[in-house]
């Protein structure tokens, strides 16, 4: 979409974020060519093209690139439902991807425990996710657009972290490759060397994996999505073309 996700609509990012585990596009199958913003009086979906290209939803009212749309009574409640019930969504979205959040920041530790790390370097890696986990949270819960998540955040977000843990943890299984090799253990050491090297393609895959927990918090958002599908099927802009702000496929 510029919504090339509907998690992206809704302020969802954060569970692709979470290293693309599931998103609404994915569960729900849904998509929009729009980028949404919600204001505290209306709602302004808003693209490059075709036309229209300014949606203003507010109270059951409906302007188009500017223009006023006059609508039946019956399309005025259905777009007065539209608003209400996206409104509605959107914080349950934002809590799914706090979750989503969370849930990394679980693994992570998780992974820690399993590489036996060092105690000190246990509480560095979690020291270290817990301050990007934060960040992350409080981003998505002060996100009122789709404007705020433009780009591959998501890789961003990825490699930011892979920059800061990676050499965290190779460090420590150096080390500890270093002190079983002291002490004879050959091929220990020989292990923990081939753990480092491996940690950079093996690591998000686990991850990934872990995040698939998050796929029915996902799903129970599906009929929700659904019905705003159906709420604004058929509404048209001034110009007369379909608004479609909202496709969701099978």
């Amino acid at each position: 979409m510029r919504l090339r996700h509907l998690s992206v609509l809704l302020g969802f990012s954060a569970a692709s974020m979470a290293l693309h585990a599931q998103d609404l596009a994915t569960t729900c199958h849904a998509t929009s060519s729009y980028d949404l913003t919600v204001a505290p009086d209306h709602l302004q979906f808003d693209r490059a093209q075709p036309s229209p290209k300014v949606v203003v939803l507010h109270d059951g009212s409906l302007r188009t690139d500017g223009a006023a749309v006059s609508m039946r009574p019956d399309d005025e409640d259905r777009l007065s439902l539209f608003e209400r019930d996206l409104r509605a969504l959107v914080p349950r979205a934002k809590a799914v991807a706090a979750n989503g959040v969370d849930m990394l920041a679980a693994a992570m530790h998780d992974e820690g425990t399993r590489l036996q790390l060092d105690a000190a370097t246990r509480a560095e890696l979690d020291r270290r996710v817990a301050s990007r986990a934060a960040e992350l949270k409080q981003r998505i819960a002060a996100s009122n657009s789709t404007h705020d998540w433009q780009g591959n955040l998501a890789d961003q977000y990825a490699n930011q972290l892979a920059a800061d843990l990676m050499p965290l943890l190779a460090n420590d299984l150096g080390q500890q490759a270093m002190n079983a090799a002291m002490t004879g253990d050959l091929q220990a050491a020989a292990s923990l060397r081939d753990t480092a090297a491996d940690l950079t393609t093996q690591l998000r895959p686990r991850l990934e994996q872990r995040m698939q927990a998050l796929s029915p918090q996902i799903k129970a958002l599906c009929p929700s999505v659904q019905r705003l599908a159906e709420l604004q099927q058929g509404l048209r802009g001034a110009g007369g073309q379909p608004l479609n702000l909202l496709e969701v496929g099978q």
